[in-house]
């Protein structure tokens, strides 16, 4: 979510956005709203070299699409600028978004290429919002997605998110938890995202408050005193094996006499070695239940390597990896336009030509149709024109490429298919209720269930079908041939 610098101002934006707009308003006859338009956010590759990816970000868009406008200040900038003219700025002045926007519902596994939102507006409003629509939704996609895979590679065990102090920014972290917490962790360390979105939040020490005590000991023994029903001992301050787990088997057993429990966390070292000696050490005293926490620049090939070698961690803690991406920093969500009014006010579809395939958009206003087997696993995302024919249970359908060429299959749908944009915004209103972010989380994390493990491997993963139906592949190719491009 923004900060007080940015929320709520269209300001929030590439400048190209507002050149643009003043473009339209100038082509745009007195008294006659701007042209009509339909614009659509898709991405184009899997981050992670992935097979899925997870869709985030939506509740945030929804709430700064209903409060987002110009101030007077924004008005004075502009004006300062000197490339705005006056009737322009007082348009600006009452604007906003009075639009409808279609998306995905939140959490959803999406795929490459398929539309996830569908602006209909006019031109002005539809490019405004750019900028801070792929801005919102490219970064919360990419954690909750990079989240998603390295609660995969734990086993499905317990992830905590402790990545406040290497997000990008303020509004970096607050993002990364929300979507995290969509992703699947079990709580986070950012204590303001906590209070915000309502997520648990969890913590041990520092080895700065070891250093703070004469001794490691007098350390531990303080925080139990302190903290007796969440007690985590960090052992690695000085050596985790010579001094730190000892020192924390005292102190458990003065928790103990209470008849409380505790654990440990490790920071640094061999963690596969590590925590089999700590487990040893700590089943020999009897402390059966106490968990191990274990944390380190971790992310989902470290993890999957120990839990694989069958490590007895308890608990992850990922920060760096999981709140900037890792090595793939950037979900690559574009926003294109698809149809637009002509002067004769008939929507007509459009669609960007280029050298390279895969820049190569699909024309049309479209909806999205999940197609499933029998039991309710998904097979193949199905793009097809908004007015196109609806799918049925039963049916004999020719799927194509995207790429507009000569691949495609015939697919007998065993159940009933389901489209995946559904109106939330309608004349610039929220109409659609929205759920917390607790039911964001828990229908996500049940329906990632449905799909084949094959789609989930962390290399390698199978490609999921994203096809386009006969009459849009059509429409496609009238509209390249018609540019004097032909399909090969």
């Amino acid at each position: 979510m923004p900060d007080e610098m940015t929320a709520g101002t269209f300001l929030f934006t590439d400048f190209y956005s507002l050149t643009m707009s003043q473009g339209y308003f100038k082509s745009t006859a007195s008294n006659t709203p701007p042209r009509r338009a339909v614009f659509e956010m898709f991405f184009r590759r899997q981050p992670c070299q992935g097979g899925y990816a997870i869709f985030a970000g939506l509740g945030t868009l929804l709430q700064n699409l209903s409060s987002f406008t110009f101030s007077g200040d924004d008005i004075a900038y502009l004006k300062s600028l000197g490339l705005f003219e006056d009737d322009f700025l007082d348009y600006l002045k009452n604007f906003k978004f009075s639009g409808s926007l279609w998306a995905a519902d939140e959490g959803t596994v999406v795929f490459p290429n398929e539309p996830l939102i569908r602006i209909e507006g006019n031109l002005i409003e539809c490019q405004l919002i750019e900028g801070m629509l792929l801005n919102t939704i490219n970064f919360q996609s990419l954690i909750a997605t990079k989240t998603r895979r390295i609660w995969l590679a734990s086993g499905k065990g317990s992830v905590m998110e402790f990545g406040l102090r290497r997000a990008h920014g303020m509004d970096g972290a607050l993002s990364a938890s929300r979507a995290a917490w969509i992703g699947g962790v079990i709580g986070t360390s950012n204590t303001l995202a906590g209070k915000l979105f309502d997520i648990p939040v969890l913590g041990t020490m520092a080895h700065s408050w070891v250093m703070s005590f004469p001794t490691e000991k007098e350390a531990f023994d303080a925080y139990a005193e302190i903290y007796p029903d969440n007690t985590v001992f960090l052992i690695d301050t000085y050596n985790s094996l010579k001094s730190g787990i000892h020192n924390a088997i005292l102190a458990g057993k003065k928790l103990a006499e209470k008849g409380k429990n505790f654990g440990i966390r490790l920071d640094s070292g061999d963690i596969q070695y590590l925590s089999a000696e700590v487990r040893k050490m700590l089943d020999k005293e009897g402390f059966n239940k106490a968990k191990i926490t274990v944390s380190n620049e971790l992310n989902e090939s470290i993890i999957e390597t120990l839990v694989k070698s069958n490590v007895p961690v308890d608990t992850w803690g990922v920060g760096t990896n999981l709140v900037t991406g890792g090595r793939d920093s950037s979900f690559t969500g574009v926003y294109k336009l698809s149809a637009c009014e002509d002067s004769c006010g008939q929507m007509l579809p459009v669609m960007k030509f280029s050298d390279n395939p895969d820049k190569t958009t699909n024309p049309g206003v479209k909806q999205v149709w999940r197609i499933s087997d029998r039991n309710g696993s998904p097979l193949a995302d199905i793009l097809a024109l908004d007015d196109d024919e609806e799918f049925c249970a039963g049916g004999n359908y020719c799927f194509w490429h995207p790429s507009a060429d000569w691949r495609h299959f015939s697919h007998v749908i065993e159940a009933e298919p389901v489209p995946l944009l559904k109106k939330y915004i309608e004349n610039g209103v929220i109409c659609n209720t929205l759920p917390s972010l607790h039911e964001i989380r828990s229908n996500s994390l049940a329906a990632f269930e449905f799909f084949d493990s094959t789609y989930k491997r962390q290399l390698n993963p199978h490609l999921y079908k994203v096809s386009i139906t006969e009459k849009l592949r059509k429409l496609k190719l009238e509209l390249i041939n018609r540019q004097g491009f032909h399909s090969t």
